[in-house]
């Protein structure tokens, strides 16, 4: 299946599965998906990643192991929010100076930068600005 939009897919699929209460979502694999995992997991939102071969010769599956807190009935997801900033048909950029806050600091701001795919805090510690992919909180 062909999708206009493989980062908002991403997003997709693990706000449906965290909504209920899947411990594992598998997508098809790109290098942005990879390094927004990767952000997602060094900021502890996400417990883990792995790339997995899937049904279709030389196509990977990227598999994200999701995080909750709690226990059984109280069990809640570490991630109360996704939102796609930036899209095709609507690219969104911003300064260093004007990289978003989310939720006062509680929240990320996942950028895509000249230095690569990094955090919004990250991003102005390195002076760079770039296109907001999302927002994670």
């Amino acid at each position: 299946m062909s999708v206009n939009d493989p980062i908002a897919d991403m997003l997709t699929r693990v706000r449906n599965s965290m909504m209920i209460g899947q411990s594992l979502v598998a997508m098809p694999n790109s290098k942005i998906k990879i390094e927004i995992a990767r952000i997602l997991k060094e900021e502890g939102y996400i417990e883990g990643f792995e790339l997995v071969d899937g049904e279709q010769p030389l196509r990977q599956v990227l598999r994200i192991k999701l995080k909750y807190v709690g226990e059984r009935r109280q069990r809640k997801p570490v991630i109360t929010g996704l939102e796609r900033i930036s899209r095709p048909g609507r690219r969104v950029y911003t300064h260093m100076k004007d990289i978003p806050w989310v939720l006062s600091g509680m929240g990320i701001a996942i950028l895509s930068t000249p230095k690569g795919v990094m955090t919004g805090q990250r991003a102005r510690q390195l002076g760079v600005g770039g296109e907001v992919l999302c927002k994670v909180w």
